[in-house]
C-alpha cells in the first residue's frame, strides 16, 4: 500500500516582493505566496480597511512581519535584535 502525502509547502516562500511593488510589497508578496493574484488580496486590503479599518493596521503589521525578498529577517526582528536587553 503506497502512501498518499499532501504537502502544504508552498513554492514561494512568504515575502515582501520588489517586483509588482506598490508601496511595501505586502500585498504583492502574499499573493505570489498563496499563488493567486494580486488584485484579488488588494482588494480584500481595501475591503478590510472600508469595512472597519482592520487594513491598514493589518498592512503596517505585515509590513513589520514580512521579510523582503532578499532580507534574512523582518523589520520588527531586526528592531527587536537591535534594541534587545542581553
Amino acid at each position: 500500500m503506497t502512501e498518499h502525502s499532501a504537502t502544504t509547502e508552498h513554492d514561494h516562500p512568504l515575502r515582501r516582493t520588489h517586483h509588482g511593488r506598490i508601496l511595501a510589497g505586502v500585498t504583492s508578496g502574499i499573493a505570489e505566496h498563496l499563488d493567486v493574484d494580486v488584485t484579488v488580496v488588494r482588494m480584500a486590503a481595501v475591503a478590510f480597511t472600508l469595512l472597519g479599518g482592520a487594513g491598514i493596521p493589518l498592512y503596517l503589521a505585515a509590513w513589520l512581519l514580512i521579510p523582503d525578498e532578499g532580507a534574512d529577517g523582518s523589520i520588527a526582528a531586526e528592531l527587536l535584535h537591535r534594541y534587545a536587553v542581553a
